[in-house]
C-alpha cells in the first residue's frame, strides 16, 4: 500500500468528518444528556470520546505517530469536537504523502489508520444524529465503502452480545 492507498484512506475520512460536522450541528444543550446508540453512554460522553479519537487521529497525522493516551482532555462540548474535527481536516493536507504510522510502537499504513478512522467517525456521527432525534443516515456511497471495511476490520467478538 502505497502513497494511493494513503490517499484513498484520507479522503475517505475527510468525507467521514464532512458528515460528522453536518451531525454535531443537531447538538443542542437540552441534547447532552441523551442516551446514544452506544449502550451506557449519553451525547455528552459521547462527544468526549469523539474528542479523544479525533485527537489521536490528529496526532497521527502531524507527528506520524500514537503514544499511549494521556489523561481526559476531552470535555464532551459540541463546540470542542467541532474545533478538533475542523483541525484534523486541515492536518489531512499534509498527510497525503506519509505512507507510515506508529500506532503503540506499531508501524500501520496511513491507508488503514485513516480508512479506520473514518468507519469510527462516521458510525459516531449517526449516533451523534440519533441521539438529536434525527433521522440522518451516513450518505449512501461512504456508507458502502465504510461496510466493505468494517468486514475487514470488525469481528464478530467485538460487537456487543
Amino acid at each position: 500500500m502505497g502513497e494511493d492507498a494513503a490517499v484513498a484512506g484520507i479522503t475517505l475520512l475527510e468525507r467521514a468528518i464532512n458528515y460528522l460536522l453536518g451531525s454535531l450541528l443537531l447538538v443542542t444543550p437540552e441534547t447532552l444528556a441523551r442516551p446514544t446508540p452506544c449502550a451506557g453512554w449519553d451525547l455528552r460522553a459521547l462527544l468526549a470520546h469523539l474528542d479523544d479519537s479525533l485527537s489521536a487521529l490528529t496526532e497521527a497525522v502531524e507527528a506520524g505517530a500514537v503514544g499511549p493516551a494521556g489523561g481526559p482532555r476531552a470535555t464532551g462540548e459540541p463546540s470542542t469536537v467541532r474545533a478538533a474535527a475542523t483541525h484534523l481536516l486541515g492536518a489531512l493536507a499534509g498527510a497525503r504523502y506519509r505512507v507510515e504510522v506508529s500506532v503503540g510502537g506499531r508501524p500501520l499504513t496511513t491507508a488503514i489508520v485513516a480508512s479506520t478512522g473514518a468507519v469510527e467517525v462516521a458510525v459516531h456521527g449517526w449516533d451523534v444524529a440519533q441521539a438529536c432525534g434525527a433521522d440522518r443516515p451516513i450518505p449512501e456511497a461512504l456508507a458502502d465503502e465504510l461496510l466493505d471495511l468494517c468486514a475487514l476490520l470488525v469481528t464478530d467478538l467485538d460487537r456487543p452480545a
